[in-house]
């Protein structure tokens, strides 16, 4: 019997795409028209958002597990978030959790070690590439990485929180994160991590000139396979 995937969600699009991927998917590995149970939980993402604003991860984390509960009491087996920012409240929310959980900066780690990367572009929202989510794990396993200059990382922020998180794409915002994807192929990364659930929407693999690690579908993948064992 296949475990029950819990999704804790934060930014809805990233969280649908999430989703989408698992049950897409899950026929790759069970057959035609199946995939485990799964099970999704969001509170708007205006409430995250006035803790995360404050740099008040414990407010963060007191409404993940808020979400956490609802899926244990609906029947979750174990949890994953597509959203990488909230991740940095995982110190205090581990502590607590009623359920175990999949870390989707381990999983992207885990993706680029079996694929030789060596050096990474991270780019996310500003507190996700200012924070220690993906640092902590690629400094502990010796990969190397970069991350954006100061004006991009509050531009790419902003296209993030006005467009993204609505669904909404535009050619000249797609521009801005392709070129930077480039200069930083040229200052020696070998792969970008899209370190938030919005941005497959926009940089797609084969307009990206370098390998993409798109951390929504590495994070669905682990917990289809995770699932099934």
């Amino acid at each position: 019997m296949p475990k029950h995937i819990g999704i804790v969600a934060c930014s809805y699009e990233g969280a649908a795409l999430c989703y989408r991927t698992i049950c897409n998917e899950g026929s790759d590995f069970m057959g035609d028209h199946s995939h485990p149970e799964v099970s999704l939980h969001n509170h708007p993402l205006k409430e995250y958002m006035k803790f995360i604003e404050a740099g008040n991860w414990e407010g963060v984390a007191e409404i993940i597990l808020s979400s956490s509960e609802k899926l244990h009491n609906a029947g979750a087996d174990f949890l994953i978030s597509p959203d990488n920012t909230i991740h940095q409240a995982f110190s205090s929310l581990m502590k607590r959790s009623p359920l175990p959980w999949l870390h989707i900066g381990e999983e992207v780690a885990k993706e680029a070690v079996k694929n030789g990367f060596r050096k990474l572009l991270i780019l996310g929202t500003k507190f996700l590439m200012e924070g220690p989510v993906y640092p902590e794990v690629l400094e502990r396993i010796g990969i190397g990485y970069l991350i954006p200059s100061l004006e991009q990382r509050v531009k790419i922020n902003e296209i993030i929180f006005r467009e993204l998180v609505y669904g909404v794409l535009k050619e000249k915002s797609k521009e801005f994160f392709l070129d930077i994807v480039e200069e930083f192929r040229q200052k020696g990364c070998d792969s970008v991590i899209l370190g938030c659930t919005e941005i497959p929407l926009i940089v797609l693999p084969e307009e990206s000139s370098i390998p993409v690690l798109d951390s929504t579908r590495i994070l669905a993948r682990a917990a289809l396979r995770h699932a099934i064992v």
